[in-house]
């Protein structure tokens, strides 16, 4: 999976490609615009977690952060796809 290229004007396109961003990474843009804090600050917040399961990172994201549940979702997915 290639790496999120972080805020995006054409929020629809991959900076690097011009390709439709496709799967959680769709939900990037807006995670970034509700919550104020980039990408990779959720990423650091997941790997300080510790080693949880799927469900266990989206409840600590929603209960801890008041992420909504697609978008704590959508997180955790990139996550876990990427390490």
């Amino acid at each position: 999976m290639a790496p999120y290229q972080g805020s995006n004007p054409r929020k629809e396109c991959n900076v690097a490609t011009g390709d439709k961003v496709k799967g959680p990474a769709s939900y990037f843009p807006s995670i970034e615009k509700t919550y104020g804090r980039p990408i990779a600050h959720w990423m650091q917040v997941l790997e300080d977690a510790g080693p949880l399961r799927h469900m266990e990172l989206v409840t600590l994201l929603k209960t801890r952060h008041e992420l909504g549940h697609g978008h704590a979702n959508a997180l955790v997915a990139y996550f876990n796809a990427k390490g």
